[in-house]
């Protein structure tokens, strides 16, 4: 006899938001978001992950290691420059997990703002459900200095 036992909801399904405030051009922060989760994308240590990033409805987010060999992260769902990039697929989790990112940028008193929002369904490891916090809040740190960065020395 094989018993099953199926997960409550909230136990397969987590949302994290973040706003982040960028002193830049809204142009200037969606390149650097582009840039940054894909060639820049870095573990909050530093080590490169070697993500390649295809920027159109379709294009595929993933890291490269070489010879053919890799992992799909994400395939771009939508895509709108420079206010709308949003992403499905299983990121960086190996086992049946259905991930959506969005991020929606807007300008509000003179700064770029980037609400993000990932969304999961599906049997998500506790070490990812940790491991999320840290990660995004790295990346869009490292967005936000590359589009200041990028804002300072065009203007």
């Amino acid at each position: 006899m094989t018993t099953t036992t199926i997960p409550d909801l909230e136990s397969l399904t987590f949302k994290i938001e973040q706003e982040i405030r960028v002193r830049a051009s809204l142009e200037a922060t969606f390149d650097a978001l582009l840039e940054q989760l894909g060639p820049f994308n870095e573990t909050p240590e530093g080590k490169s992950l070697a993500m390649k990033l295809e920027p159109w409805p379709g294009g595929r987010w993933f890291r490269d290691l070489g010879n053919g060999n890799g992992h799909c992260w994400a395939t771009v769902q939508s895509i709108k420059r420079p206010t709308l990039l949003e992403f499905s697929g299983p990121l960086f989790m190996s086992q049946p997990v259905a991930n959506n990112l969005i991020y929606r940028l807007s300008v509000e008193g003179g700064e770029t703002v980037i609400k993000f929002c990932h969304s999961a369904f599906g049997p998500v490891q506790p070490e990812h459900r940790e491991g999320v916090k840290t990660g995004w809040t790295s990346i869009h740190e490292k967005v936000r200095l590359r589009a200041e960065r990028a804002q300072t020395i065009a203007g």
